[in-house]
């Protein structure tokens, strides 16, 4: 036996004398076992914090072949609405009895390869993943399918059928709700300022934008549409490109916040009066949008929304009974719903 274990059984047995009641009810109480009584269990755990009791996780975990951690990867923790996703999630994790590791890939498809390698050594209960803008091989989660732990994608999701969870956005609304409103405006040349149409994000924000302009029999203009790393430096050097063309825009849908902010400066800059030269509108509903002048017309994705609906979703897969089979065959998808927000930069 272990100096580790040894400790860990003797403490037990010291709460035990200290209370006066037998190691096995002192053993279910820190495991938050059943039929104990809620008031048994607090008296054993400040009995535990006093004598300096710490539970063996990784002892525990092997017993019982379940860790209570849920793993999440994510490009980055700053993002406004990764940001919003995470704290959803946690703060309902934390409810139901599980913690959870969040880690970055920094948009890196290497690192998250290497990440969910990590979290599936590490034995977590389940994996919530955002994928990189450049993930289009998603076989290094197979190992996750294959040992039937729950995986979920939301945000930027598989393209093609995979075996997992999605919750996505409704991003071809989105991308066709910001148009029409431009068009419904009396815009005529509507820019699009995209990313790179390696995800699913702009894929459907994109393919929204060009049913609008169908719709409004508007053509389009490739001078007028780029796809891009949706970075601030980016977003200007789209500007300055249309801006010195023959043919300037009227509106410029960026799709995402970080973009619209740059165009704003951008025409502040050049003295383009916004809205009435130029009208403006984003993607994400950024806090920052709301609060800069003229505000930013932008496409709400409700982040908690997404958050509670990953939980909701997950909690299916991690309370099924272990007689139970509950191999996904295909992807198991929830949508959720987009919303324009106007505001003064239209």
């Amino acid at each position: 036996m272990s100096k580790e274990k040894k400790q860990q059984d003797n403490t037990i047995l010291d709460i035990a004398e200290a209370l006066k009641l037998s190691p096995a009810t002192i053993s279910r109480a820190l495991n938050n076992g059943n039929y104990v009584k809620a008031e048994t269990k607090k008296r054993v755990l400040d009995m535990a914090e006093k004598l300096g009791y710490r539970r063996n996780l990784m002892a525990s975990s092997l017993r019982s072949n379940k860790t209570n951690t849920i793993g999440m990867i994510v490009p980055r923790i700053a993002m406004f609405f990764h940001a919003e996703v995470i704290t959803t999630i946690q703060t309902q994790l934390h409810k139901l009895g599980y913690n959870l590791i969040i880690s970055q890939s920094g948009d890196s498809l290497q690192m998250e390869k290497e990440l969910a390698n990590t979290m599936f050594s590490s034995r977590v209960d389940a994996l919530i993943v955002a994928c990189t803008l450049q993930t289009e091989d998603f076989s290094h989660f197979d190992v996750f399918v294959n040992s039937n732990t729950p995986l979920v994608f939301y945000d930027r999701v598989p393209t093609k059928p995979y075996k997992a969870i999605i919750v996505k956005g409704d991003d071809y609304r989105g991308g066709y709700l910001a148009t029409q409103h431009l068009l419904e405006l009396g815009c005529k040349k509507v820019a699009l300022i995209s990313g790179p149409l390696t995800t699913n994000l702009y894929i459907g924000r994109s393919m929204g934008y060009k049913k609008a302009l169908a719709q409004y029999n508007i053509p389009e203009n490739d001078d007028h549409i780029f796809y891009q790393l949706l970075t601030h430096e980016n977003a200007r050097k789209a500007m300055e490109k249309m801006f010195k063309g023959k043919v300037k825009p009227d509106a410029v849908f960026a799709s995402n916040d970080v973009t619209a902010i740059a165009v704003l400066e951008f025409a502040r800059e050049h003295n383009i009066a916004v809205p009435e030269e130029l009208k403006i509108v984003g993607y994400s509903n950024d806090s920052r949008t709301e609060i800069i002048r003229p505000s930013i017309t932008t496409i709400e994705q409700f982040p908690k929304e997404v958050g509670k609906k990953i939980v909701e979703e997950l909690m299916k897969k991690l309370t099924k009974k272990t007689n139970e089979t509950d191999t996904i065959v295909q992807d198991e998808e929830s949508i959720i719903p987009v919303q324009l927000i106007r505001r003064m930069s239209t």
